[in-house]
């Protein structure tokens, strides 16, 4: 009998055809997760009861109203970004869809009472870069003028950022992913999160899009602790400057997940004014299920600990792969979490 002779892959074709020849169908959709992330949380599914569907309020969630959420989701999120309950309301499944209509009723509506932005030719929005490409479309689909400055190990580029925003009155937002920003994995310092709470704009209806969508998504024990925004905008007389999303869509699951906002008294009021000719309510169900699911905010971290076990492995064959190919031709962030 013959041996087989396979061919030395010794140059770039040869690697490419060989892999080819394997055959493999595989989905490398960014961000979206696998099935055996999923199965962790597939038993929420069977969470609930027929005859359980009360909030620990006694709201019937099977029904219309709350239109701010039931209180035991609202306290998770709460928890999480060291947020009063009363500061926080609580939506569906993406905080993309909740920064979106944010920024409709701006152009719509103005903030809390100010000229809309559709009267305002020229709005312009800073956004580091690089950045998270959902942002910069919600700018495209309306017309924002997009300003890029540099992100930098330590956070977006803060001289760049306060000449613009405290210069210009058509700067009337910032994109910022504080924790784990997307795509890079920065961790935003101390020093950015305070600079940016210090902020002076010349525009009075600026407000910081504080996209926290990756604050609980570790590969280690040890969380990063940032200052809280909200609460040193408060300090600097700027309570209403900031605007906190949270989602649960590399939590639970993608596409029917729980997501949040967080912001002052002030906010939160006239959110809720704009909210309410939009919806009679999210959908409580969904919400009791999550609740039911992680209990509360330890929950939710031990939760995210055994994800990081499924994908932190798959991270660190990249970073090799990365290493013993391109190590001194490219140049990469070794993030210590993010999007998974």
């Amino acid at each position: 009998m013959e041996e087989s002779v396979t061919e030395p892959c010794n140059t770039v074709g040869s690697r490419y055809e060989a892999l080819k020849a394997r055959g493999m169908s595989l989905d490398m959709s960014r961000g979206k997760p696998g099935p055996d992330q999923l199965n962790l949380v597939s038993p929420m599914l069977n969470v609930l009861t027929p005859d359980d569907y009360c909030s620990e309020s006694g709201v019937d969630c099977r029904n219309y109203g709350g239109v701010n959420g039931i209180p035991e989701i609202r306290r998770i999120f709460a928890d999480i970004l060291d947020a009063p309950v009363s500061g926080v309301i609580a939506a569906g499944n993406s905080s993309l869809n909740l920064m979106f209509d944010r920024i409709s009723r701006c152009f719509t509506h103005g903030v809390n009472g100010s000229e809309p932005w559709q009267n305002q030719r020229g709005v312009k929005f800073v956004c580091p870069t690089p950045g998270y490409d959902r942002h910069f479309l919600i700018c495209e689909y309306f017309n924002i003028q997009m300003v890029s400055i540099e992100m930098t190990e330590t956070g977006p580029d803060m001289d760049a950022a306060e000449a613009l925003i405290q210069s210009d009155p058509l700067v009337k937002g910032m994109w910022c992913v504080p924790v784990y920003s997307n795509p890079t994995g920065c961790v935003y310092s101390d020093e950015t999160v305070l600079r940016l709470a210090r902020l002076k704009p010349k525009a009075p209806d600026f407000r910081l899009f504080w996209d926290n969508a990756y604050c609980v998504h570790n590969f280690n024990e040890t969380r990063p602790v940032i200052p809280n925004i909200i609460r040193e905008c408060a300090i600097n007389g700027a309570a209403d400057m900031p605007l906190v999303f949270v989602s649960f869509s590399k939590v639970s699951f993608p596409g029917a997940a729980v997501s949040a906002v967080a912001a002052s008294d002030n906010n939160i009021k006239n959110i809720l004014k704009e909210m309410n000719p939009q919806t009679i309510g999210p959908d409580k169900i969904n919400q009791l299920r999550h609740a039911r699911f992680f209990k509360n905010a330890d929950g939710v971290y031990r939760h995210m600990e055994k994800l990081a076990k499924l994908v932190k492995p798959k991270f660190d064959v990249v970073l090799s792969a990365l290493e013993a190919e391109l190590s001194g031709l490219a140049h990469w962030s070794k993030p210590n979490g993010g999007y998974f």
